[in-house]
């Protein structure tokens, strides 16, 4: 499986990216009836900041998105996602990002890794030993 160069994921994934979780943030924050005076304040930035995040524009960072959904409570799931469905060609449901709580997908995309890593670790195993696995 060949994944895309970070020169083919084009500037306007990440601004999608960035535009879907600003309106992730606006939801969440406004559910939880947060001012962006007071999620701005949590996070050390202005509200017009947040106002822009919110709205897509600004210069706010991925890293950025990520602490405004950790001060929300949330997870980051929803910025990863969307960017592994890009990496490798595929579509995924935008339903999936619009969903509050992605918990029990995170809890089940971690398990597949889990389980995924144990078969690897065993295969080598198997093929050279207990030293095949072992760290340098």
């Amino acid at each position: 499986m060949t994944l895309q160069s970070p020169q083919a994921i084009d500037r306007d994934i990440f601004s999608s990216i960035k535009e879907l979780s600003g309106k992730l943030v606006e939801r969440w924050r406004r559910r939880d009836r947060i001012s962006q005076r007071s999620l701005g304040k949590s996070v050390g930035r202005t509200e017009r900041w947040i106002r822009e995040l919110e709205g897509g524009a600004g210069t706010a960072s991925l890293e950025d998105h990520i602490r405004c959904a950790h001060a929300l409570r949330m997870t980051a799931s929803h910025l990863f996602i969307f960017l592994f469905a890009v990496e490798h060609k595929m579509p995924i449901p935008n339903e999936l990002l619009l969903q509050d709580d992605l918990w029990d997908l995170e809890r089940d995309i971690l398990d597949v890794v889990s389980r995924h890593q144990a078969t690897a670790v065993a295969r080598l195993a198997s093929r050279g030993g207990a030293a095949a696995i072992r760290p340098a």
